[in-house]
């Protein structure tokens, strides 16, 4: 697919009397996901993402809750995501399909960044932090009631992993590896009727948090967030493991990988603990971490890793999926450490 075509027809078909002048790809190089940085002849800057992964219908719904969402968060988090261009009142999305190709863009207005976090945070920073997460998912709950209808569910995710391994088990690897997938499956299917899942409430998440897809204040308040990629209306625990990352000991690498270590952390606690604070949490909601890293791993890594990692990282995860994350998962997690730091029962 020829990428600068397809984005200069999607902004002919949003406004053709401003003239492009250049596009600069400036994409993290790490997903198959392209971002360019648009410049007009009048020298206004726009954001322009150009997506093929997974299905147009989803990339569409999230971006309008996405955008419902900005809308009516409240202060101080009225400014925090960054804004798609409207048309007719409504996201432009703009879907390109010829042959087998099939792919959308969406314009973004540019993000206004204050400071990025170290890559190794001290304990007040990770306070705060806590506290800053705690703040922002209890401002996604009070709107929720008002945001658009999300057609995924966890368990839809899941069952079409299971789907694909039903219909080509050579996709997944070895015998061995299908079957361990096809175990992992089970056991997430199976644990999410141990848990009061019905007192869990169901909010805007964006998952990725790592230190590069949003900017803080100098104060460490919340200043912006970008990069929408695994956004869902799901549980709020799917946004812990990304900051159990962030807070953890190690800091943030520039190799990658996801190991369920920095969830046993005292540091991860810590977070825990002021999070807690402003925003409080269940022990059965504690318990359902590690099937919600069980999910990740299961869906964002195993059944979506090819399409969405670029090559090498996504040879590299899936294999470590095997080889580390998966086993990992009802071995190194003690739910119970967490709930007794945090004084639940």
């Amino acid at each position: 697919m020829d990428f600068h075509l397809i984005i200069k027809s999607a902004w002919e078909g949003y406004d053709n009397s401003k003239v492009i002048e250049t596009i600069e790809d400036i994409s993290a190089m790490v997903s198959t996901n392209h971002v360019y940085r648009i410049t007009f002849d009048d020298d206004d800057i726009i954001i322009a993402k150009l997506s093929f992964f997974g299905k147009f219908e989803h990339f569409k719904e999230d971006h309008r809750i996405i955008q419902a969402l900005s809308n009516n968060l409240l202060y101080p988090f009225e400014n925090l995501l960054s804004k798609s261009l409207l048309k007719n009142n409504r996201v432009y999305i703009y879907r390109y399909k010829q042959g087998k190709d099939d792919a959308w863009v969406v314009f973004y207005n540019p993000t206004r960044m204050m400071e990025r976090l170290p890559r190794r945070l001290d304990d007040d920073m990770i306070r705060k932090l806590g506290s800053q997460l705690g703040k922002f998912h209890k401002a996604c709950s009070r709107v929720k009631n008002v945001l658009p209808k999300s057609s995924k569910t966890l368990r839809t995710d899941i069952y079409d992993l299971q789907r694909q391994i039903e219909k080509d088990e050579r996709k997944f690897g070895t015998a061995m590896q299908v079957d361990f997938l096809k175990y992992h499956c089970e056991q997430f299917l199976k644990n999410r009727s141990r848990y009061n899942m019905s007192e869990f409430e169901i909010i805007p998440v964006f998952i990725d948090w790592n230190i590069g897809n949003f900017s803080v204040t100098p104060d460490l308040d919340l200043f912006s967030r970008w990069d929408y990629d695994w956004f869902r209306m799901s549980y709020r625990l799917l946004d812990f493991y990304f900051f159990s990352r962030v807070v953890s000991d190690a800091g943030d690498r520039t190799v990658f990988s996801y190991v369920i270590g920095p969830m046993m952390e005292d540091r991860f606690i810590t977070f825990l603990k002021e999070y807690h604070s402003v925003n409080p949490v269940t022990a059965d909601e504690i318990r359902f971490l590690k099937d919600a890293y069980r999910f990740f791993i299961l869906n964002y890594v195993i059944k979506d890793g090819k399409y969405f990692f670029s090559e090498q990282y996504a040879k590299k995860l899936q294999a470590e999926a095997f080889e580390i994350y998966l086993p990992s998962v009802d071995r190194d997690f003690d739910a119970e450490k967490i709930i007794k730091a945090l004084g639940l029962v």
